[in-house]
C-alpha cells in the first residue's frame, strides 16, 4: 500500500495550494486568474461498485446522459484504465485515449468524444497493460489535466474500475459524491461493504449514496439498502443514503446490445424513467463546501491524509 500512501500525500499537498500559476499558454485560466475570478464549479461524482457485473458502467452512462438531456453540461471519464468500456456501451470509436494524454501527445480536450444528447466522454483505453498499472504520478497527472479545460462542465462523472484499486480509492476520496451501485447478491453486498470500509477508514470518505440496480421494485431496493446500512451502522462511522433504484428491464438489456443508452433509445421504458429520476435527485444533492479552486478543483478538497498505511 505504499503507492496509495504516496498518492494521498501528493493529492493532499496539491489541495493545500491555494494559488497556482495557470498552465502555460492556457488563455482561459490566465484570464480568470487576472480577473481574480474563481473557476466555475463542477460537481464530481464517482461511480463505484465493489465487484464487477453490478451494472456500474451502465448506471454511469445512463445517469450522465440523463443529466445531459436535462440541459446540463456533463463529462463522463472512463477511469477503468486498461479495461475501459464506456465507448463500447455507446458505440463510439475513439482514436485516442488517456494513454496519449499521459504521453504528452494531446490535451484532454483532444480526447473528448461527443455521444448522443451532448454527453462528453473521455475514453480510458482498453487492452493497455500500462494504463491498468498506473502509478500515483499517472493518476495525479490525469487529475491535473482537468484544470486545463477551457470550460469545466457542470457535472463530471467518473466510472471507476471494479474492485478496490488505488485508482478507485483516489477518485472516490477526491470526488464530491460517491455513488455505490449494488445488486441483490451476497457477493455484491459483501464487496460493497469492503469498499466502504476501506474508503472510510483509510481515505476519509464518510458519506456514500447507494443505488440499487436490477431489482424488482422499490421495496426490494430499500431492503437491500437496509442490509448494507445495518452492518455499516454497527461497525463503521459512515452515512449511506438511499439514492435510487433501477428495475430489471429487458429494454435496458436490448439497449446494451445495441450499444446505446436506454434513456436515448427508449426514454419511456421503466429503466429510463428510473435513471431520469436519479438524475433529478442528483440536482438536489447539496454542494459540498470547498476551500478554493486549485489544480484539482474539479475534485474539491476532500482528500485528507490516509491512516493505516
Amino acid at each position: 500500500m505504499d503507492q496509495a500512501w504516496g498518492l494521498k500525500n501528493m493529492l493532499s499537498a496539491m489541495v493545500g495550494r491555494q494559488e497556482l500559476p495557470p498552465a502555460p499558454g492556457h488563455q482561459a485560466s490566465s484570464l480568470l486568474a487576472a480577473a481574480g475570478q474563481p473557476r466555475p464549479r463542477c460537481h464530481a461524482i464517482t461511480v463505484a461498485g465493489g465487484k464487477g457485473g453490478v451494472g456500474k458502467s451502465t448506471v454511469a452512462v445512463n445517469l450522465g446522459m440523463s443529466l445531459s438531456m436535462a440541459g446540463h453540461e456533463v463529462m463522463l471519464l472512463d477511469a477503468d484504465m486498461g479495461l475501459a468500456n464506456v465507448d463500447v456501451l455507446l458505440g463510439l470509436a475513439p482514436s485516442r485515449h488517456i494513454g496519449h494524454l499521459l504521453d504528452g501527445e494531446c490535451g484532454l480536450e483532444d480526447l473528448l468524444l461527443t455521444a448522443p444528447r451532448g454527453l462528453q466522454v473521455i475514453p480510458g483505453g482498453s487492452g493497455a497493460r500500462r494504463l491498468a498499472q498506473l502509478d500515483s504520478n499517472g493518476h495525479a497527472a490525469i487529475i491535473r489535466a482537468f484544470d486545463e479545460l477551457t470550460r469545466p462542465p457542470q457535472y463530471l462523472l467518473v466510472d471507476t474500475a471494479a474492485g478496490l484499486t488505488d485508482s478507485v480509492a483516489m477518485f472516490a476520496a477526491a470526488a464530491d459524491d460517491v455513488v455505490l451501485v449494488v445488486c441483490d447478491e451476497p457477493a455484491s453486498i459483501t464487496d460493497a461493504y469492503a469498499l466502504i470500509k476501506v474508503l472510510s477508514r483509510d481515505f476519509g470518505v464518510r458519506r456514500f449514496r447507494m443505488v440499487a440496480n436490477m431489482v424488482r421494485n422499490e421495496g426490494e431496493a430499500r431492503q437491500l439498502h437496509h442490509k448494507l446500512s445495518r452492518v455499516s451502522d454497527r461497525f463503521l462511522e459512515v452515512v449511506i443514503n438511499f439514492s435510487g433504484w433501477v428495475p430489471h428491464d429487458e429494454r435496458l438489456r436490448q439497449a446494451i446490445r445495441r450499444q446505446s443508452a436506454v434513456v436515448d433509445l427508449w426514454p419511456s421504458s421503466r429503466s429510463a424513467l428510473a435513471f431520469k429520476q436519479l438524475a433529478s435527485a442528483v440536482d438536489t444533492w447539496a454542494e459540498p463546501e470547498r476551500a478554493g479552486h486549485d489544480r484539482i478543483a474539479f475534485f474539491g478538497n476532500r482528500v485528507t491524509p490516509a491512516a493505516g498505511y
